[in-house]
């Protein structure tokens, strides 16, 4: 069997391909290198540069806020990995109970409806004021305690709705056949979401909620408005002992070094599904 070999118009293709990509990533670096030098040319020359440096970035003040800031970055952190944990669970439920026809569950629909349209319509930072404040304030037994807890609580209720939203949107888009198909096989309708209509749907949905958990991570600053030691306190903390700002911009660069490779992950996810469509 005679082995395969590329054409000459084929191979030339390629070669052009290969050389448009290459001409196409120089102007590509050499625009962003001239863009990134004008744009530092111009801040370092503005009259009230030697000012902000001394206030935002001063390495002395950097060197001695982040041992502290990073500290309270590991608790946003755990407060992110616990927090999207329940959030999933809390979206797929809400998005089931959603999507529920029989007549006599639709309490439970209606409740799910209101509880999306509540908690997507109230700003996050204030479910925050409302479950930190409020949930100790009734003084019943069994209700934490704990600020970090609380804040969980109030993200978890806040994003839930979002993510409930995403969900529902990608079982809505699973084809009706598919669930006919399904159900003339004898598969009730328990299984047929189970085993035909959320494997698919969490697949589409995987890159929107990807989008979610990295506001997410951004909104576990907001937990500091109630009291933890997270990186955005232990930031003010040190600010308020030295009335230089260099603390924040340490809490920004950890942020940074979990929220870039999380978005350029979801990017990847996207055009990787856009392949697999043909798009």
């Amino acid at each position: 069997m005679s082995e395969w070999v590329k054409s000459e118009k084929q191979v030339e293709r390629e070669r052009l391909r290969r050389s448009h990509a290459r001409r196409s990533g120089s102007i590509a670096t050499v625009s962003t290198v001239v863009f990134i030098v004008l744009v530092v040319w111009v801040v370092t020359n503005a009259p009230g540069w030697p000012r902000v440096q001394a206030t935002f970035f001063d390495p002395d003040e950097f060197v001695k806020a982040l041992p502290d800031v990073a500290s309270g970055f590991l608790l946003n952190v755990k407060i992110f990995l616990i927090a999207e944990v329940l959030i999933l669970i809390v979206g797929l439920l809400v998005a089931l109970a959603r999507g529920i026809k029989t007549p006599a569950f639709f309490p439970i629909r209606a409740l799910a409806t209101l509880y999306t349209d509540v908690f997507r319509g109230v700003p996050t930072i204030l479910v925050i004021y409302l479950v930190g404040f409020g949930l100790p304030a009734l003084k019943l037994q069994g209700i934490p305690t704990d600020l970090a807890t609380l804040g969980i609580i109030a993200l978890t209720l806040s994003y839930g709705a979002y993510v409930a939203e995403v969900f529902r949107a990608g079982i809505d888009s699973i084809h009706p056949s598919q669930v006919a198909a399904a159900r003339s096989l004898g598969l009730s309708h328990g299984k047929t979401m189970r085993f035909v209509v959320l494997p698919q749907a969490t697949r589409r949905v995987v890159p929107p909620l990807l989008n979610d958990f990295v506001s997410l991570q951004k909104d576990t600053a907001l937990v500091s408005t109630i009291g933890p030691l997270e990186a955005i306190r232990q930031a003010q903390i040190h600010v308020s002992d030295t009335f230089n700002f260099t603390p924040y911009l340490v809490a920004a660069l950890l942020f940074l070094l979990v929220t870039i490779p999380l978005a350029r992950f979801t990017d990847h996810l996207a055009a990787r599904t856009r392949r697999r469509q043909g798009a």
